[in-house]
C-alpha cells in the first residue's frame, strides 16, 4: 500500500527482492494507493514503484501474479469526498492507466474496489468482462461489496456471458469487532466477513477470499497498538487467551500463529501482509504449519 510513499523506493525495493527471494509469489496494490500519503493528494505511488522495480529486474515478471483495484482514487487530488467509481469508462481508462504505471502488458487480478450504485451493475459487470475477453485482465475479482451485490454479479456476468469475479476481498481475522459497530479507519460498511460470507464462501469453492488487514495493524504483537475498543468483548478475551498459548508452545508471535490460522482455516482465507520492512516480512513467512489439534484449540475459542 505504502510503496512510494510512507516506504522509499530504496526500502520497497528490498521488500519485494526478500519477499521473492523467499519464493513469494503476489503482489497486490490499486490504483489509489497511497494518495491520502501523498502531498498531491492523488494515488498511483504505488502501481509505479512496483513498475519501476519490475523494469530493474528483468524476467522477475514471469512468475509474479500482480493484482491492482479501481474505484476509491479521488476525482480531484486531495478532495477526499468523491471518488472515481466503476463507471465503464472509468474502468477502461483507469485500467490503462494503472497498466501504464506498472509497466506490464496482462494484469493478473483485477479488483472493483469498492462500491458505486450510481452505475449499474450490469454495466460493471460488462467492463470488467470485456477487459477479460480482450486479455488484458486474466481474472476478476471484487472487494468491500455485500455478499447479495457479489451473487447479483456473477449471475448478471452468467447472463452476458462474460467473466465473473472469482475473488472477494474483505478484511478479517481471528478476533472479530463487536456487531453493528464501527471500526476506527476502517468506512467500507461492507468491508467485514461475517458468517454470511463464510457460508457463501464454502458454498461456493470456485471464489477464493482475500483478508486484508489480517494483523489488525500489528494489535497482536505490539503494546502500542492495542486493539480499537470495539474489539473489547468476552469473544476476543478467550480467543486472545487460546492464541497465547498455541503461540508460546510454539514459540512463535500471536500474529504468526493468526496468520496460520487464515491459510489453514475452513474456506481459507489469503492473507494480505502490509510489511515496512524485511524483518517484518521475514516473521510473517515463518509463519507455522498449525496441527489439527492447535486448530481445533483456536475454533473452541468463542
Amino acid at each position: 500500500m505504502y510503496f512510494g510513499t510512507k516506504a522509499d523506493e530504496a526500502t520497497s525495493f528490498a521488500l519485494m527482492d526478500r519477499y521473492v527471494e523467499a519464493g513469494g509469489t503476489v503482489l497486490d496494490t490499486a490504483n489509489c494507493y497511497a494518495f491520502w500519503a501523498d502531498p498531491t493528494g492523488a494515488g498511483g505511488q504505488s502501481e509505479a514503484t512496483i513498475g519501476a522495480w519490475l523494469g530493474a529486474n528483468s524476467g522477475v515478471r514471469d512468475g509474479l501474479t500482480i493484482a491492482t483495484k479501481v474505484a476509491q482514487e479521488p476525482v480531484r487530488p486531495g478532495d477526499f469526498t468523491e471518488w472515481e467509481g466503476l463507471a465503464p469508462e472509468v474502468i477502461a481508462t483507469q485500467f490503462e492507466r494503472s497498466r501504464e504505471r506498472l509497466d506490464i502488458d496482462v494484469v493478473d487480478l483485477y479488483w472493483a474496489h469498492g462500491e458505486d450504485r450510481a452505475t449499474p451493475l450490469a454495466d460493471v459487470v460488462a467492463a470488467m468482462g470485456a477487459l477479460h475477453a480482450n486479455g488484458s485482465a486474466r481474472r476478476l475479482g471484487v472487494s468491500n461489496h455485500p455478499t447479495w451485490r457479489v451473487e447479483q454479479a456473477r449471475m448478471l456476468a452468467e447472463q452476458q456471458g462474460v467473466e465473473p469475479w472469482t475473488a472477494l476481498q474483505l478484511t478479517t481475522s481471528y478476533v472479530r469487532p463487536r456487531p453493528d459497530t464501527q471500526v476506527p479507519g476502517k468506512d467500507h460498511r461492507f468491508g467485514f466477513v461475517t458468517d454470511e460470507t463464510v457460508d457463501y464462501l464454502q458454498t461456493h469453492p470456485e471464489m477464493e477470499c482475500w483478508a486484508y488487514s489480517p494483523l489488525v495493524q500489528g494489535s497482536y504483537d505490539r503494546a502500542d497498538r492495542p486493539f480499537p475498543d470495539v474489539y473489547d468483548h468476552p469473544g476476543t478475551t478467550a480467543r486472545l487467551a487460546a492464541l497465547r498459548e498455541v503461540a508460546q508452545a510454539r514459540g512463535a508471535k500471536p500474529g504468526q500463529i493468526v496468520l496460520s490460522w487464515l491459510v489453514q482455516s475452513n474456506p481459507s482465507m489469503r492473507p494480505i501482509v502490509g510489511v515496512s520492512s524485511v524483518e517484518q516480512l521475514d516473521e510473517a513467512l515463518a509463519a507455522p504449519h498449525l496441527s489439527p489439534e492447535e486448530m481445533a484449540a483456536l475454533d473452541a475459542a468463542i
